[in-house]
């Protein structure tokens, strides 16, 4: 059993969302095998509190101009990790620390990615390139914008 289509596209949703507000290392991983409560986790990074704010807004307004609204949303308080649960997709939003520390690629590395493209990426951006320290699965289907420095 794979994702649904139906969460496979609220994933791209949600990941072109982050993208727009320049989130890192955009990876979508397919838990439908592994768990039974969501099908999708969408993981980004950001590079401060401000950021995370920022993504997970982008986020939720994109998914509700689709007619999903969260089912929870925790972390929010602190914004160092804001997760964001729609049922079918749980978005994990991560300033970068916490996204080194908890590496939750390394622990879904046994599940499949859903490729992910930036639409507003140039055509010789690396898709799934990932940045020093961020997990070593990014590579298998994320996308990553270079960052603002």
């Amino acid at each position: 059993m794979t994702a649904s289509e139906l969460a496979a596209d609220l994933a791209q949703v949600a990941a072109q969302a982050a993208a727009d507000k320049v989130a890192r290392d955009i990876v979508i991983i397919d838990v439908s095998e592994r768990l039974v409560i969501t099908d999708c986790f969408v993981v980004v990074s950001a590079e401060n509190e401000r950021q995370v704010s920022a993504i997970v807004d982008e986020v939720e307004l994109k998914l509700r101009e689709r007619g999903v609204k969260p089912v929870r949303r925790e972390g929010e308080r602190d914004g160092r990790w804001v997760l964001l649960d729609f049922a079918e997709i749980v978005v994990h939003v991560q300033h970068v620390e916490e996204r080194v520390f908890y590496s939750l690629e390394r622990l879904w590395k046994d599940c499949p990615t859903i490729p992910f493209h930036d639409r507003d990426a140039g055509p010789g951006t690396p898709v799934g390139a990932a940045t020093a320290g961020a997990g070593s699965s990014a590579g298998a289907g994320g996308s990553v914008r270079p960052s603002a420095r």
